[in-house]
């Protein structure tokens, strides 16, 4: 690798190279390619060693001993094959009834106290594959000793997919990792099997999340998975929330239960989580009544002791949340009503607890009674609604739509009173903050607009997002939230309103400040340091009443100053004479101080950044002034011409 150049070519593989291995104790190395063979080369001189055949189908992991004298391997041909290094016949065949993808060495003493425990003393090792378990396996018995009951990895749902990539042991912390399909890692200890941390690399498409938990403490995030991803505020450490079948698509935290969650998915199940202390969070209710996918879910406000839901069966269902939680207990519908014509794509229930929104890709949304009594129609939408919310302060309803337009209306008119426009697509979710006062969205554009409910006007605009913006969840003191789209970016956001006035007061006080400072110098006659610091403040129009003031007292003081000057503010005076340069009642000031610096660049004790740009804006002004001024001076001497020759007629009379 010093090198960098090719020192071995080791050939002899049928078609692509799938492992490669070094022996730690001998200079081999080990290969195998997609005819199941393994072949070794001695990696001094490159030459073909011993070739171990026995799998049928290709080898996905080689695993080495630490006696260096043995060695296993696994495939896709489900089995396990135990092998002396040097002896081309495997000692043993184990068959594991699975497509395995790793496989690792344990400690030959192994005491494991998970639910099904081994003590056992041989040669162990564990294997991963498209089950999405963790299976331990006594060599020396042929036999399987224990298997994982508490996996976060699901089983392949396809016979020759993956489930788990990678399995990794670290002898000195007796722990594991899991390398899932999926790009999830969790880490497990050897003895327990408990679950010591998790890592999420990709979150693909983030369809909803929201706040969960005592002030904020908790993130919930719902992705192309069937599981929710669950992550800490602070450390963003995450837990797999397991228990749907398919892919969860909505998520509500309840408003008066902050450890209360719910989550809606394509299972046509709804779920009830509660959030325990530590971060542990258990299912403690399913709702199955659904005949189609579950787009939308909403807790009531001031008890959490309903929930609304919305489906692509075009029916809104309110269920009944139980008081006392038990694990896995079955929600009750109290009501059903077919709500639209085509799917539901959000629900929402009013601050009081006593209307029901509902919008539609039928492009209407519907207000509802708490019993699911029809209230009114809002009709104004050219396509289908994406998302309604209640105002927290007055009685009007937001909703936005694949039009890209936001609508409010009058809950007791049903009015439209405001439509606010910005977005160039569909606005997929809209918030209010600031106590009603301003709408927050987001949209397929990949924008985040922030809107003023009084003027009808986008204030602000945000654009991080690289594709579309699915879902947006406000904090409890608004002093933030949270974003995420089909860029599968979970972007956090602060406030920094209060930030920016603090900045600007302070910066007015400091400018007043260094005004001050600067007046006082020239009261004291302290005059290179009145231009030092009006220099660095960047200044011109003070920098040239103070070079006037100097050139005052004579050009020998101007020179003597901005000898004294350092480089950068040498440069900042080049730059303030390209100003005062552009106008002709300054330029005599520009030129002197040009002059100056000109020879100070002679002398070596100016070094100007950027001169090329400096001179292409001084030449024209400065040729300009030198034309002015020749002129000026022909006329001059025309007058002196004039009157000399008046002279002599002066003197005849």
């Amino acid at each position: 690798m010093e090198n960098q150049m090719c020192v071995l070519g080791l050939k002899g593989l049928f078609g692509i190279v799938n492992v490669v291995e070094f022996h730690s104790g001998r200079e081999l190395v080990f290969a195998s390619g997609d005819d199941g063979k393994i072949a070794t080369w001695c990696l001094k001189t490159g030459t073909s060693m011993v070739t171990y055949n026995g799998h049928f189908s290709k080898v996905t992991a080689i695993t080495f001993h630490e006696d260096t004298q043995h060695f296993v391997s696994c495939g896709r041909d489900r089995v396990i094959m135990l092998w002396t290094v040097g002896v081309a016949t495997a000692v043993r065949v184990v068959p594991t009834y699975e497509t395995l993808e790793d496989i690792v060495f344990l400690p030959n003493v192994l005491r494991i106290t998970a639910k099904g425990g081994v003590d056992s003393e041989g040669m162990h090792v564990a294997t991963v594959g498209s089950n999405g378990l963790v299976r331990i396996w006594d060599m020396g018995k042929s036999a399987e000793i224990f298997v994982q009951t508490n996996s976060l990895v699901s089983k392949a749902k396809e016979d020759g997919r993956l489930a788990i990539q990678k399995l990794l042991f670290d002898k000195e912390r007796d722990m594991f990792a899991v390398v899932a399909a999926d790009q999830t890692i969790v880490l497990h200890e050897l003895t327990t099997f408990n679950v010591v941390k998790q890592f999420v690399g990709f979150s693909d498409e983030i369809l909803d999340v929201v706040f969960v938990g005592k002030n904020d403490s908790h993130i919930a995030v719902a992705t192309n998975s069937e599981d929710i991803k669950l992550y800490e505020s602070a450390t963003m450490n995450c837990n797999l929330l397991k228990g749907h079948t398919d892919l969860v698509l909505a998520l509500s935290a309840s408003k008066v239960n902050c450890n209360l969650l719910l989550s809606s998915a394509k299972d046509n199940t709804i779920r009830l989580w509660r959030l325990f202390e530590k971060g542990i969070c258990e299912c403690v209710g399913i709702g199955m009544a659904h005949t189609g996918s579950v787009d939308s879910i909403a807790f009531s406000n001031l008890t959490a002791t309903f929930a609304i839901s919305a489906s692509q069966d075009t029916c809104l269902k309110v269920w009944e949340l139980p008081s006392k939680f038990e694990k896995n207990s079955n929600l009750l519908c109290k009501c059903t009503e077919v709500a639209h014509q085509k799917g539901i794509n959000s629900v929402e229930v009013s601050p009081n607890d006593k209307i029901i929104a509902t919008g539609s890709q039928d492009k209407t949304a519907k207000l509802w009674t708490d019993s699911l009594e029809l209230i009114g129609v809002l009709h104004g939408h050219k396509r289908g609604i994406w998302c309604v919310r209640f105002s927290p302060v007055d009685q009007i309803v937001l909703t936005s739509s694949t039009d890209g337009a936001i609508k409010l209306w009058s809950i007791t008119t049903l009015n439209c009173l405001k439509t606010f426009e910005g977005h160039d697509a569909s606005v997929h979710r809209a918030e209010f903050i600031s106590n009603g006062m301003q709408i927050l969205s987001g949209g397929a554009d990949g924008l985040i607009k922030l809107f003023n409910i009084k003027t009808a006007e986008c204030v602000n605009t945000f654009d991080q997002h690289e594709a579309r913006v699915w879902t947006l969840a406000i904090n409890q003191n608004e002093t933030g939230f949270i974003t995420g789209g089909a860029d599968s970016f979970l972007i956090k956001w602060k406030d920094v309103t209060e930030d920016r006035l603090r900045e600007k007061a302070n910066d007015a006080n400091k400018r007043i400040l260094q005004e001050q400072q600067i007046n006082n110098y020239l009261q004291n006659d302290e005059l290179l340091k009145a231009l030092t610091l009006a220099l660095n403040l960047a200044r011109p129009f003070q920098t040239l009443k103070i070079v006037q003031l100097i050139i005052k007292k004579g050009d020998y003081g101007l020179t003597d100053t901005i000898h004294q000057l350092r480089n950068d503010q040498k440069d900042a005076l080049l730059k303030c004479v390209t100003d005062w340069n552009t106008n002709s009642h300054n330029c005599h000031s520009a030129q002197l101080v040009l002059n100056i610096l000109m020879k100070e660049m002679q002398t070596g004790h100016f070094w100007p950044v950027g001169l090329n740009n400096a001179v292409e804006e001084i030449l024209p002004y400065t040729d300009r002034h030198f034309k002015r001024l020749s002129k000026l001076m022909q006329d001059l001497h025309f007058i002196n011409y004039t009157i000399n020759c008046m002279q002599p007629h002066a003197k005849n009379k």
